[in-house]
């Protein structure tokens, strides 16, 4: 399976990246504004991936041209970015695609890191807007920490959950957060429930912020 990031450079990028890059043996597609930018980063999983004992296949290429080779589309991105990126890819989207969203709308006050979603009511749902009316639009990996994703020393140990309307959309996304070792995808249920997913992640930073001993904060349900 080919798996495009689009920007793909960024923490999450490099973190989901080098987790299937070591632990599959898909192809992966690193997308960026900047297509030079995208192969640097390409070369540096790879590497990475290396260093670890593993071999992994990963090219880099500029959004549009990642995002139109792919099975599934990655955005990679900050919330902010996410209507722009689908904009740029769009015509390139088709219903045997998979639109996955990891990001959540947040804004830093004094006293923290609070949730912000978009007018849509969440970023996925934002997403959902966006993408042509026939593409399947997933929530997943909205909680995990990047640092600790990019990490390969770190065993994860930790869950992600996953929103989606199409029950096949969440089939693949859910079998390839398993493929990464040491994560777990558990069902949120549908699109409806994006908000209080994607709520989780500043709660995550402000624990992890206040307390010394949890840096890059993980979840598991038991």
């Amino acid at each position: 399976m080919r798996i495009a990031l689009l920007g793909g450079t960024g923490d999450i990028g490099e973190g989901l990246a080098v987790r299937w890059g070591r632990d599959t043996d898909h192809e992966l597609l690193v997308g960026s504004r900047d297509p030079e930018k995208a192969r640097a980063a390409a070369e540096s999983y790879v590497a990475a991936v290396a260093d670890a004992g593993g071999d992994a296949t990963v090219k880099g290429f500029d959004n549009a041209m990642a995002a139109d080779r792919a099975d599934v589309v990655v955005l990679a991105v900050p919330p902010y970015h996410v209507a722009d990126t689908v904009e740029a890819v769009e015509s390139t989207l088709d219903a045997d695609d998979v639109v996955v969203t990891p990001a959540a709308g947040m804004k830093r006050e004094d006293d923290g890191f609070h949730y912000h979603p978009p007018s849509a009511g969440s970023v996925t749902a934002l997403v959902r807007d966006a993408v042509p009316d026939e593409v399947p639009v997933v929530g997943a990996f909205h909680n995990l920490a990047a640092g600790r994703l990019a990490d390969l020393s770190q065993e994860l140990g930790i869950d992600t959950l996953v929103v989606a309307d199409d029950d096949d959309a969440a089939a693949t996304v859910s079998r390839l957060a398993e493929e990464i070792e040491g994560l777990r995808a558990l069902s949120a249920g549908g699109l409806s429930n994006a908000a209080e997913v994607e709520s989780l992640t500043p709660l995550l930073i402000n624990v992890a912020t206040n307390n010394d001993d949890l840096h890059d904060l993980g979840v598991r349900f038991d």
